[in-house]
């Protein structure tokens, strides 16, 4: 086993990032929004906005080659407000490029979350077999209604394309689903083809629970059932629900998976997505499942939905990179919020079923001037002028122990995050990350996640750090935290501390900009 030189390795790490520096002041000079896009905490390889308010990810939708990603958009203001759909394009993932904004609101109210698919087939007689639809379905918000006091102002509407997503028409038959039953708080469908029926399932939430509909057309749609009033986690209200079918992998044994959001109530305060693993008949979700499954146990992975229009079985996630307790106080100032990177979702089993969520490998595309270490022993650090556009990936191995990695700074902003043995949980501790005074709950406690292996065997490990946000994964995305952090300069120094373990197999790796 060998260490790297600290002399050596410190002129590698911050020779590296003065010809990235070099790099980026002569192309500011060539594209200005390279400038505006080198903002204070603006992340250089997640998506965000160009400027102003973003939340939920909607339609997502991947059709000849393009990946679409529509969002909760305002373009007013840094806070929220009238719900637009903004829009942008990729071809891998990684990259995105912006688009005009799909949809705006209208008489019919605020234009509030919702998903998009292909009518391949015409079903909806919106276009023709030659020029077949790309249609969004979305949740109309009427304000006037709520400002009145009824709970009649939730209701869902259609719209369509036909240049796949340049324009678009919204359907003069809305609402295609309306509220007759008064339902607050009825909203974000989700809509997918299901092969055995032969029929459109849009699921929403209503509240406490989630209900299922079909459709042979997308205009016309007949009540199926509910899910979830006994089940699960009830400490705020459902949000983004998202149904699909999973295999097992190693196996032929096919799951239904269903998303469901929730906020207030995740495990470590504010917003949260759980999910469950069930079946689908065509009529109801049924599960089994005692638990409450969580997708993400960091403080910033919310509203998450996966990518309509990709083969079987594959599933492709996005999530919105906040949290309601403090989504519209964060210290930026020409825009707000950012996407989680895209991951690829797989089912396993052991004792019960999982869900692992892990980055796309089109990643690996955007990783370079990697360095690799054999191992890294207790109290050693590595040093760099920016850790916060890095990759670390690295192992630990045997029965695992107590241990933990610090990001720090000359301004002495420090962030932990490590394994805990006497709860077998992993955690975060953001208390000192920075600013964090902008709102108490962003930095109230330590956030923990409990481990999903069993603590033997090596453990793989995977950070990735932008400017203002760190994923954390373990095991491949079997156990992940996603945080956001606001340093007031760039983390350099990375310090491991363990009396029992080595970090093995290190690679440390810049990112490449995504908005060069």
């Amino acid at each position: 086993m060998r260490i790297l030189p600290f002399l050596f390795l410190f002129l590698v790490l911050t020779g590296c990032k003065k010809e990235a520096t070099s790099d980026v002041k002569e192309e500011s000079t060539e594209k200005k929004d390279v400038v505006r896009f080198r903002e204070s905490y603006r992340p250089q390889y997640h998506f965000t906005p160009p400027e102003k308010w973003m939340n939920d990810p909607n339609g997502l939708l991947f059709y000849k080659d393009t990946y679409h990603l529509f969002y909760q958009y305002y373009p007013e203001d840094i806070v929220w407000g009238p719900m637009h759909w903004g829009h942008a394009t990729s071809k891998d993932l990684v990259s995105w490029e912006h688009q005009p904004i799909a949809l705006y609101p209208d008489e019919l109210g605020y234009i509030f979350s919702g998903s998009a698919v292909m009518d391949l087939d015409n079903t909806s007689g919106l276009g023709t077999k030659d020029n077949p639809p790309m249609v969004a379905i979305f949740t109309h918000h009427e304000p006037k209604g709520e400002k009145e006091g009824r709970n009649d102002f939730q209701y869902q509407s259609i719209a369509y394309s036909l240049d796949e997503g340049t324009t678009w028409t919204k359907y003069e038959g809305n609402p295609v689903i309306g509220n007759p039953t008064s339902i607050r708080d009825f909203r974000d469908p989700k809509v997918m083809w299901h092969k055995a029926s032969q029929k459109w399932i849009l699921t929403l939430v209503a509240g406490d629970h989630a209900k299922f509909y079909s459709s042979p057309d997308l205009k016309s749609w007949t009540y199926l059932s509910d899910f979830g009033k006994e089940k699960g986690a009830h400490g705020g209200v459902w949000e983004c629900p998202d149904l699909f079918p999973l295999t097992v992998a190693g196996s032929d044994e096919t799951k239904w998976v269903l998303l469901i959001s929730m906020n207030p109530g995740a495990p470590n305060g504010g917003s949260g997505t759980q999910y469950f693993i069930g079946d689908f008949d065509g009529t109801s979700f049924t599960t089994t499942q005692k638990d409450i499954k969580w997708l993400d146990y960091g403080s910033d992975n919310y509203a998450g939905v996966t990518y309509n229009g990709l083969p079987d079985n594959d599933r492709t996630f996005i999530g919105w990179m906040s949290n309601w307790n403090y989504a519209q106080k964060t210290p930026t100032k020409n825009w707000r919020s950012a996407m989680t990177l895209s991951r690829k979702l797989t089912l396993h089993k052991n004792d019960a079923y999982y869900l692992k969520s892990y980055p796309v490998p089109a990643i690996e595309e955007y990783t370079y001037s990697s360095h690799t270490y054999d191992s890294i022993t207790n109290n050693y650090s590595l040093t760099s002028e920016n850790f916060n556009e890095m990759r670390i990936d690295f192992e630990i191995e045997g029965d695992l122990k107590d241990f933990e990695v610090k990001f720090s700074n000359i301004a002495n902003d420090q962030l932990f995050l490590g394994y805990h043995k006497a709860d077998h949980s992993f955690y975060v501790d953001r208390r000192k990350s920075g600013k964090t005074n902008f709102e108490p709950k962003f930095a109230e406690k330590v956030h923990v996640a409990p481990a999903l292996n069993d603590g033997n065997g090596n453990t793989v490990f995977s950070i990735f750090m932008d400017a203002s946000s760190l994923e954390f994964l373990v095991d491949q995305g079997a156990t992940v935290m996603t945080e956001q952090l606001f340093p007031t300069q760039p983390y350099t120094a990375m310090t491991f501390t363990s009396k029992d373990h080595k970090m093995t197999q290190v690679r440390v790796s810049k990112m490449k900009r995504i908005w060069e």
